[in-house]
């Protein structure tokens, strides 16, 4: 059975632009990510630590090496609430 030459420049573009588009989706999710990997199947524990770095850094993603936290963090806690009694 003969093989179709002129069929592989369009499986050719069909792959380059499919490649293309996975990197580009990659570095555009790392690059909101300061260069981490993406999270998946994040828990409340993580929301919360997400939610501290966030007040700690300024990033959800950023992480802090100082031995003090910052001026102003132990006023900006944030408590959940929920709703005693019924209606």
């Amino acid at each position: 059975m003969p093989v179709p030459w002129e069929a592989l420049i369009p499986f050719g573009l069909l792959t380059t632009m499919f490649a293309a588009a996975g990197t580009l989706l990659n570095v555009s999710k790392r690059a909101q990510n300061q260069g981490k990997p993406v999270r998946y199947h994040i828990d409340a524990w993580d929301e919360m630590m997400m939610d501290r770095d966030k007040r700690l850094t300024g990033h959800k993603r950023g992480q802090s090496t100082n031995a003090y936290a910052p001026e102003g963090f132990d006023t900006s806690s944030v408590w959940y609430t929920e709703k005693v009694g019924g209606s």
